[in-house]
């Protein structure tokens, strides 16, 4: 593992509406996964290396500093850079080792993974979950193994994920489902949508928010149009032709993908709205931390 300088770890977040955390955290630098459609290989993030994960060098001690000079509690959102629970935590045990910090200072947490691992963690969850808001997200972009090997290439299979929320539920963790991005005519079809949220209520999760398109910005374009022309040939012709250079490339189906999804998540009782989400996850923490402090 190589070790990279930082200074500080918990920052206010600059979006608060993205599920309504205070604060971010990034330990690991980079992201092995692959996904051919990660938009935080553009230019603009300046991570060189992109595949090769890298941790924070003292990531504990900043952490535990950073928590210290807090004058409010919050929730620490952890996975919108750098996936906290890739191969590597396994064996460096660094996201459990700050979620024990996250705990002793009584803040909250919002994880973002795409990796069954975070289940190892389910005990600290619940701790945190006694006295702070706790929601965990699975990104899940597709209900068919083949094709998640296909644009997720080095992540576990959906199936492995679905089986993951099913354990987080059934240990009273609240969890849902990222279904981002659904790449125009690849996975944003409706038997592939309507599939996600039939086996998310058999999973028992409280959410899930979509996305019904991608991004494409900069060198992380030219990433994703030799990605897709190998799996898909002559693919990225098409794209270019529906998008041309544009930055939002929303699915053609987009409205009438949305319409289904809505329809289906109200018949199944699973959240899908940001605000409701949020309004759901944090309910009854508010007198809770207004007691402890």
């Amino acid at each position: 593992m190589e070790y990279i300088p930082a200074k500080t770890l918990v920052q206010r977040t600059k979006n608060t509406a993205w599920f309504g955390t205070e604060y971010n955290m990034n330990i690991y630098k980079g992201c092995c996964h692959g996904c051919i459609y990660c938009d935080s290989r553009s230019e603009c993030y300046h991570i060189d290396h992109f595949d090769s994960v890298r941790a924070k060098k003292d990531a504990l001690e900043i952490i535990r500093d950073d928590l210290r000079r807090k004058v409010k509690p919050g929730i620490i959102a952890t996975g919108s850079m750098s996936d906290p629970y890739n191969p590597f935590e396994k064996e460096f045990e660094l996201t459990r080792k700050a979620l024990m910090l996250i705990d002793a200072y009584l803040f909250g947490v919002a994880i973002a993974t795409k990796s069954p691992l975070v289940t190892r963690d389910i005990d600290l969850l619940k701790e945190i979950q006694a006295h702070s808001p706790v929601i965990v997200k699975l990104t899940i972009t597709t209900l068919d193994d083949t094709l998640c090997k296909k644009l997720e290439p080095n992540v576990a299979a959906s199936s492995e994920r679905f089986a993951a929320l099913k354990q987080l539920s059934d240990n009273g963790i609240y969890c849902g489902i990222l279904l981002m991005p659904l790449l125009p005519f690849i996975n944003d079809t409706n038997e592939n949508v309507l599939g996600i949220v039939k086996k998310a209520k058999e999973c028992g999760v409280k959410f899930i928010y979509p996305a019904f398109g991608v991004t494409l910005r900069q060198n992380q374009r030219d990433y994703f149009y030799q990605q897709i022309d190998k799996q898909f040939p002559g693919l990225s012709q098409r794209y270019e032709k529906q998008f041309g250079m544009s930055y939002q490339c929303g699915s053609p189906k987009g409205r009438e993908l949305y319409g289904l999804f809505a329809q289906e998540c109200e018949k199944a009782g699973i959240l899908y709205k940001m605000q409701d989400i949020v309004r759901s996850y944090k309910q009854g923490y508010e007198t809770t931390q207004l007691t402890l402090f």
